[in-house]
């Protein structure tokens, strides 16, 4: 059973679009075959019969299975990292930082196999994504600390540490996905609902906030 199918081109979608949401659908479905089989297991067969396309397309867009699997990786740290995207010194750091938190949580709760396969990565010493991690996503890190110490600097919050934030952020929201099985049960549920969703985030948000001095 293929995770989506792709719409056929016409005259009104372009080549962008089109190969836009090509890459879409596959990374989709590479994601799907890599949790489940993780990198080694899956293969570009798997991915191609997911996507719901020849394997001869997958190559065309991603050359080998080590770079749709670094892709797939990056694209997700990307999505999670939006929350922080555009502050600034500037920037109110109470909306800033629940914009973050919620960010971070809507996608434990909507999208729990990026973390789960994140999560796979890591704990396997990051092998194929060490470089991603000490380039990119040090240097992001770096430059969102910066603009949070500044925040601290100029009596906005309470946190002169904005490194240990940013893991305490990441580390509270993602446990809602990696350890999705072990917090519904003792939530006693089968899947999280709207109203769990929702404690969830009454609970986080304002803990954090305060834990930044802001009230």
């Amino acid at each position: 059973m293929s995770v989506s199918k792709t719409t056929p081109a016409n005259a009104t979608r372009t080549h962008q679009e089109i190969r836009a949401e090509n890459e879409r659908v596959i990374l989709k479905a590479a994601e799907t075959a890599f949790v489940a089989n993780g990198f080694k297991g899956a293969t570009m067969q798997q991915i191609a019969d997911l996507a719901g396309m020849p394997k001869a397309n997958i190559h065309y867009y991603f050359k080998s299975k080590k770079k749709l699997y670094n892709a797939v990786l990056t694209s997700i740290i990307n999505d999670w990292n939006a929350g922080l995207e555009d502050i600034t010194e500037n920037s109110d750091p109470k909306v800033s930082i629940e914009k973050f938190v919620r960010t971070k949580l809507n996608s434990a709760f909507e999208h729990p196999n990026h973390h789960k396969l994140f999560a796979m990565e890591v704990i396997n010493g990051a092998p194929n994504i060490q470089q991603f991690m000490s380039a990119e996503m040090n240097d992001w890190a770096q430059q969102k600390s910066k603009v949070i110490k500044s925040w601290h600097d100029q009596g906005k919050i309470a946190i002169d540490d904005p490194l240990q934030l940013l893991i305490l952020i990441w580390s509270t929201t993602q446990r809602y996905a990696e350890f999705e099985t072990e917090i519904l049960n003792l939530f006693g549920k089968s899947d999280f609902d709207d109203n769990d969703k929702q404690r969830v985030a009454d609970f986080l948000v304002p803990f954090i906030l305060r834990g930044c001095g802001i009230n």
